[in-house]
């Protein structure tokens, strides 16, 4: 018998019974033991226009239950070789955003203090913020991928510091993220200046617009990435919305023109081999998902996310 924890079967139990868990993997109450972990942030109180991300942990879960544990394309198994399991939800503050973020960064650094890899399910994009500042702590400043339409660097919102436009700015003010070890993936739509999404590169990190992944594979994009994040620590920030609402329309502030699902996948598979100590796959609101579709995009997502870990063994 495997020493690994494996997603319950499809044969020993119906799809649509079981655990409500990721992957309907085993529940733990936390990262002990475990090489990574799903762990819930039902936050939406970041969120700046429709919201109901908070379900999005919740929705995502539900429609993992078709996801097998083997990756039929990459041959990853990665039940083979890493522990895994559901750590549940963080008990957010849903009236004190400053609350939050302090609860968030306190459960991360009990994550990475059992040596665990965190795969997030979001929740809004205010959620990286608190995550990297407990990543400095183990790893220094990070590498960061950060695919979406929008460039959430905003000095404000409203006038508050923190919210889910405004985490990357924060990030990078505090030394959290290495700026010439930074790309922003899919960004496009309207802004509110002409140099809306410059600031990013005016400190030394690339931005890839959408209309330069237009009708083109992104493989080749993912190569200069890798060169680009070298051999230090890594991580992975997706914003759903990066997709074109064609492929995911249930998120918070959907742009047309995105990414394609199948686009998504190359950035994902395009990570293997960097040294990734995290990911979230945010903005899910399932109000806005009728068919689930989102959901079951974002589920697969994580998965591809899983499968391009560290450690993780391919089955030729």
């Amino acid at each position: 018998m495997s020493r690994y924890n494996q997603p319950l079967g499809g044969n020993e139990m119906p799809r649509f019974g079981g655990p409500a868990t990721m992957m309907r993997l085993p529940a733990q109450a936390t990262a002990e033991g475990l090489d990574a972990c799903f762990v819930g942030i039902p936050l939406d109180i970041g969120t700046s226009n429709r919201s109901g991300a908070r379900f999005g942990p919740r929705a995502i879960r539900a429609e993992s239950c078709m996801i097998r544990p083997y990756n039929m394309a990459t041959r990853a198994a990665p039940f083979d070789s890493l522990q895994v399991a559901d750590i549940g939800d963080v008990a957010i503050n849903t009236f004190n955003m400053a609350e939050t973020i302090r609860i968030i960064e306190e459960v991360y650094d009990g994550v990475l203090g059992h040596g665990c890899t965190p795969l997030t399910l979001g929740g809004d994009h205010t959620l990286p913020l608190p995550i990297l500042r407990a990543m400095k702590k183990v790893h220094g400043p990070v590498g960061l991928i950060h695919v979406d339409a929008h460039a959430d660097v905003n000095e404000h919102m409203f006038g508050e510091p923190i919210a889910h436009g405004t985490p990357f700015r924060r990030a990078l003010e505090e030394g959290l993220i290495e700026p010439a070890r930074m790309v922003q993936i899919g960004l496009r739509g309207t802004g509110y200046a002409a140099d809306d999404f410059d600031w990013v590169r005016s400190i030394g990190g690339r931005v890839v617009p959408a209309e330069e992944c237009w009708h083109r594979s992104l493989t080749p994009l993912m190569e200069e990435v890798r060169a680009q994040m070298g051999a230090g620590p890594v991580y992975l920030t997706f914003d759903i919305d990066a997709l074109d609402p064609a492929h995911a329309p249930g998120t918070g502030t959907p742009e047309i023109g995105g990414l394609t699902s199948i686009q998504g996948i190359e950035i994902i598979r395009g990570c293997r081999g960097l040294n990734l100590i995290g990911c979230d796959l945010v903005e899910v609101s399932p109000p806005y998902d009728t068919t689930g579709n989102t959901a079951i995009t974002g589920a697969n997502l994580l998965f591809e996310m899983l499968c391009v870990l560290p450690g993780v063994e391919c089955r030729t």
